[in-house]
This record gives structure tokens, C-alpha cells and sequence, in this order.
């Protein structure tokens, strides 16, 4: 679940939270609305380049998603933070952040940053 920010929103910073809104929520094509078709992340596992490997990236993030918390959020005309606490199936508390710059409403970079060791432990939980 994600708390309302109080006051208004710089403009990278509105794109990054109904961007997060979004796949927090399931809606990854709503989400996929706010990426720029050249879209470069950086992300633990890599650099992905375009908007297909990232929405390659994402999909299986969002459906093993049980919910999440907002932590901080901020930003100005065109670099956006927000930190935040989910509950996947395999891992109950995943704590992330995205830093994103954004261009005509769109993020045209993203840096990831989250913790895999968690997941890695949970994939090799389940085969044993």
C-alpha cells in the first residue's frame, strides 16, 4: 500500500510515483506508459537497454508481488528517488529504491538498487 505525499509534486518526482503507483499495483502496462521507449537501468543484475528488456525485467517482479510501503519519495524537475518496502511470494520483507531521470514526462534512466541475496536464498530453498 502507498501513503499519499502531502503538497505538491516536483515534475520528475509526479512521474516516478504514478510510474511506482502503477506496477506496485499490478498494472504494468500503466506503469510501462511512463518509460521512454530507449529507456536505459541499471540494475543489480545488469544494464538493460530499451523499453522490452525492461518490461522483460519487471514482469516477473510484479507478479510475484504481494504488496508494498512507501518509505521516502522526492525529486525535482528531472531526478526522482523513492524508497520503498515490499512483500514478494518468495521474500517477505525486500526493501528497494529507484533513483530515475525523466524527460518529457517519460524516465529515460533508472538505477535500481535492491538486495538479491534474499531471492537467490529463496530460489534455492524451494529446489531443496
Amino acid at each position: 500500500m502507498t501513503e499519499p505525499i502531502r503538497g505538491p509534486l516536483s515534475p520528475a518526482l509526479a512521474v516516478a510515483r504514478a510510474y511506482h503507483d502503477a506496477w506496485t499495483g499490478g498494472d504494468l502496462d500503466r506503469a510501462m506508459a511512463y518509460i521512454d521507449p530507449g529507456i536505459v537501468c541499471d540494475a543489480p543484475a545488469g544494464r538493460l537497454v530499451g523499453a522490452d528488456a525492461y518490461r522483460a525485467f519487471m514482469a516477473p517482479f510484479v507478479r510475484i508481488l504481494r504488496g508494498t510501503r512507501l518509505l521516502a519519495a522526492f525529486g525535482d524537475d528531472e531526478t526522482a528517488a523513492v524508497r520503498y518496502a515490499t512483500e514478494t511470494v518468495p521474500v517477505r520483507s525486500a526493501p528497494g529504491a529507484e533513483c530515475v531521470t525523466v524527460r518529457d514526462g517519460r524516465i529515460v534512466y533508472s538505477r535500481f538498487l535492491f538486495d538479491r541475496l534474499p531471492f537467490e536464498q529463496a530460489r534455492q530453498a524451494a529446489v531443496t
